[in-house]
């Protein structure tokens, strides 16, 4: 048996899913940096745990998973993991991530997992890619319908995540929904009577017999003998024979029938428009002659909203009439009692005060480019145009080594770059994943540099703007060439879905955008303030002055 810990009593959290739905993101935002990982004796895959921050809690993270009965070794695993003395000690919940573009394989799942009896959050992600695609999800009937709380989350931003780790430790126990031909429900209730087990429930015992599963039939030889074995597998034959299909598929549609049920009940799609000129617009941005054309006006226009009112106007309304006007004021009147002339300049002084340099830098200079970025970004991604972008610069991004999905982190990265790093899971190869992140690290801005680079431009003529940001592509453009050469491997085919055009909704680009954006200056505004602290500390002991002359 494998053990995670030497505290073999402290709780094990198991993370489960479908394939790709964020389940390593969220283990990564919830767990200490420290992990560990083992294979799952007899098996070359690798499970990864960790303790989760702030709780005496272990999370393990598992390969993603479509059924319960499946061969597939890698489904095995996030399955026989749970049979009792596969790991030394026990797990004590069940955390589901869900994709919320796939909600029914999700909840497929999350009924299949229900009859381990163990306690559940259901984790709904990328519920930000979902509403472009007219996806609606009422989260409160979901969790109604599941019996369990339901989370909201955005992974990649950690958005959700604090709710999550809030619950860890209230998980409720999901009820059994599936009502099986009356042949399955008699063969369980023969296996209760035999077994007389509370180290696992019976259903799943039975249900894993009938399906043919040789690491439950491991377990009741261990547990109970080979004679215990023969009886239950003969039992077992006796039943199939009275159903055509095989029992692996049967309980699999009866559990994909209930989720279909379920989803229709909480989910809304709205249809695809019809409407031809987007349609005829859609096709006119992902050709060259046309989409090239389209493109600089989109870029013009972005630059407009988020350099020119964003990062100039509004920046300088916030400065002169929020700060200069109100709040630095105010802050002197309040703090001139203060008898300490250190502390009074660690405020307000002009160059590195922490209200002038910490607090305006990050609300009045960041926030608002920030906020304004993400709101265009959401707007050309709900639209569809993102993707059809993707076709047009393929050819571009294939000089250095990506496709045309490469596109979306480069763009990505002028907002956040570690966020951008992270998009980069939807490349395909090592090679690919390894050269956008080489190229982001290199040359894209981040949006509190893009602010303050934006908030010089826009006072300079239109040409700097043009000069300074086709430095950046230039170099990002030869540097990804040269990399491309160094490293071994191939780009991968460039396969998308392309979403229809749709007009996009301007109150869910602000409130999804918003969201966003307090998150990120959640985390934001304390390190700002810690440096403006810093920094004029080392001002006030001659350091900057000593750097001047040294440098």
């Amino acid at each position: 048996m494998q053990k995670l810990n030497k505290d073999i009593n402290r709780p094990h959290i198991l993370i489960i899913g479908n394939m790709n739905v964020g389940k390593t993101t969220i283990f990564n935002k919830m767990c200490s940096a420290q992990t560990d990982s083992f294979n799952m004796p007899g098996t070359t895959v690798s499970i990864t745990f960790g303790n989760i921050k702030g709780k005496h809690l272990t999370g393990i993270d598992t390969p993603g998973i479509c059924s319960i009965f499946s061969k597939n070794e890698d489904e095995k695993v996030s399955r026989d993991i749970l049979i009792p003395e596969s790991i030394e000690g026990h797990i004590d919940g069940i955390l589901l991530v869900a994709d919320a573009k796939n909600l029914k394989r999700a909840i497929s799942v999350a009924l299949q997992y229900a009859e381990y009896g163990l306690p559940m959050l259901f984790v709904l992600n990328m519920v930000d890619e979902a509403e472009p695609r007219g996806i609606t999800i009422d989260y409160k009937k979901l969790a109604e319908q599941l019996d369990i709380d339901v989370f909201p989350t955005i992974a990649s931003e950690g958005i959700g995540i604090n709710q999550i780790l809030s619950k860890m430790n209230q998980m409720k126990r999901p009820k059994h929904q599936i009502k099986f031909p009356d042949w399955v429900e008699e063969y369980l209730e023969i296996v209760e009577k035999l077994l007389n087990s509370k180290a696992i429930p019976y259903r799943i015992v039975g249900l894993l017999l009938l399906s043919d599963d040789c690491s439950i039939e491991k377990y009741i030889l261990r547990q109970y003998g080979h004679g215990m074995l023969s009886q239950l597998k003969d039992l077992a034959n006796s039943y199939r024979e009275k159903e055509y299909n095989s029992a692996s598929i049967l309980l699999t549609n009866r559990y994909n029938l209930k989720a279909e049920e379920i989803a229709h009940t909480v989910q809304t799609i709205t249809p695809s428009p019809k409407n031809p000129l987007l349609v005829q617009f859609g096709d006119l941005c992902a050709q060259l002659s046309t989409g090239i054309p389209i493109a600089v006006v989109i870029l013009g226009l972005v630059y407009i909203f988020v350099g020119s009112f964003a990062a100039t106007y509004l920046v300088d309304m916030i400065n002169t009439k929020l700060f200069e006007g109100f709040l630095i004021p105010l802050t002197s009147k309040l703090i001139a009692p203060i008898p300490i002339p250190f502390i009074r300049d660690m405020i307000i002084d002009p160059d590195f005060g922490i209200l002038p340099s910490g607090i305006f830098l990050a609300l009045g200079l960041v926030l608002p480019t920030f906020m304004f970025f993400y709101i265009a970004f959401t707007i050309l991604e709900t639209s569809g145009y993102l993707s059809r972008l993707s076709i047009l610069f393929d050819k571009l991004m294939n000089q250095v080594g990506l496709n045309g999905r490469g596109i979306i982190p480069m763009l990505m990265g002028f907002s956040c770059v570690t966020m951008a790093i992270l998009t980069t899971r939807m490349l395909n190869t090592e090679k690919e994943k390894n050269i956008a992140c080489f190229l982001l690290f290199l040359g894209m801005p981040c949006a509190p540099l893009i602010s303050v680079m934006l908030v010089i431009l826009g006072k300079m003529p239109p040409y700097a703007t043009l000069f300074v940001f086709g430095m950046i592509f230039f170099q990002t453009f030869l540097a990804g060439m040269v990399v491309n050469l160094i490293l071994p491997g191939r780009r991968s085919e460039f396969i998308m879905e392309i979403p229809p055009m749709r007009i996009p909704k301007l109150k869910y680009a602000v409130k999804s955008s918003a969201l966003k954006t307090y998150h990120f200056m959640k985390e934001a505004v304390p390190v700002f303030i810690f440096a403006s602290i810093l920094v004029f500390i080392f001002h006030r002991i001659g350091g900057l002055e000593w750097l001047e002359k040294e440098l």
